[in-house]
């Protein structure tokens, strides 16, 4: 059995080790490299229960332990580290402000009000480095290949790539917001794509292992939410300004919009004096494939054998990455998924993206 997965990033890479552990070989067919998008570009916070009450509550707690497991099982470093993680508010207007928690690294003008979560329920990886592992734990059974995919058999028993055909026995459609491209070919339902921004600087070890998740209030009124993450090997990731930008074709087009990052480095130095004095090795954007109802996709195209699709993770991308191969190589091998309930992100709930144009 080939199973041929349309997506090089962090779930398609998931999918591929999965398969492989079952003995099926995969082909992960990317257009332009692996963890190029948000797989390579987001914060790679994970938790334990923060879905908790909501249908995603098993597959997160499944996978939050699966990230645990990987760390040990497989020989390769990609930062996986627990964190204490805290929430606080700020504004651009200076002013010291006392709160519950002080953290040297954080300026006076931070008000930490709450502790989010501890070394038992919040965690981190390096969102890049985890997809690279994953794949090269996943050989010789899988194997990447580049290029565009150009159209796909309703069969699920071949796709074209650059003009040429390639065979396969399933097919996985794992292309986050692109995956709306395949809807052109399989009854899919829309997948849309969020644009965020997020600067990496170089802190070396002046940054502990805290997560901060903020509100940050500009002097002209408008409201962020950043998110601080340090990271193992001496860098500190932050994200915020989020748009609704069109999402381009090419996955390598992606771009900031003009003025985010400014406004993300202005909001940065006020938040951090390590920060304000640090190099940032990293401005960059990337988006996050959503829903209409905000739950991702996750399991057989409807009316169809052998199509599959995971996608739509939105946020929780990289937390619930190993819990959807898991499940996605049990539903391909077995005929139905053991670990995870699927039902909830079952493609079937929504409409197909081409029957909703055709009826506007």
């Amino acid at each position: 059995m080939r199973v041929l997965i349309c997506g090089g990033g962090v779930i398609g890479a998931a999918v591929a080790y999965f398969l492989a552990r079952r003995g099926v070989r995969s082909t992960v067919i990317e257009r332009t490299g692996l963890a190029c998008a948000a797989s390579g570009k987001s914060g790679g916070f994970l938790a334990l229960d923060w879905c908790d009450g909501t249908p995603l509550a098993a597959l997160a707690r499944r996978s939050f332990a699966l990230h645990a497991r990987l760390a040990d099982e497989i020989d390769a470093d990609w930062g996986y580290r627990r964190l204490t993680t805290y929430a606080g508010f700020a504004a651009e207007a200076d002013g010291r402000r006392s709160g519950a928690y002080d953290l040297g690294w954080v300026a006076d003008g931070v008000k930490l009000t709450q502790r989010l979560g501890a070394t038992q329920s919040t965690a981190q990886v390096h969102p890049a480095r985890f997809t690279q592992a994953l794949m090269h734990a996943a050989r010789p059974h899988a194997e990447l290949r580049l290029g565009r995919v150009t159209a796909v058999a309703r069969d699920g028993g071949g796709v074209e790539v650059d003009g040429e055909v390639v065979a396969g026995d399933a097919l996985v459609i794992a292309m986050g917001p692109w995956s709306i491209l395949a809807a052109a070919w399989l009854p899919l339902p829309a997948v849309f794509g969020l644009k965020g921004h997020s600067l990496v600087f170089d802190t070396g070890t002046q940054v502990p292992p805290e997560a901060l998740f903020l509100e940050y209030r500009e002097d002209g009124g408008a409201v962020h939410a950043p998110e601080i993450f340090p990271r193992t090997d001496g860098t500190t990731y932050v994200c915020a300004v989020s748009s609704d930008s069109p999402v381009p074709l090419d996955p390598a087009a992606v771009v900031p919009d003009p003025g985010a990052i400014e406004r993300l480095e202005a909001m940065c130095a006020r938040l951090s004096p390590v920060l304000a004095a640090s190099p940032i090795l990293a401005r960059q954007a990337c988006f996050r494939p959503v829903t209409r109802d905000g739950l991702p996709l996750i399991g057989r195209v409807p009316g169809l054998a052998n199509a599959y699709v995971a996608t739509g993770h939105s946020v929780w991308g990289i937390l619930n990455a190993p819990a959807t191969g898991e499940a996605m190589a049990e539903l391909i091998v077995d005929g139905a998924a053991r670990t995870v309930d699927l039902a909830p992100f079952d493609p079937g709930r929504l409409a197909p993206f081409a029957a909703r144009s055709r009826r506007s």
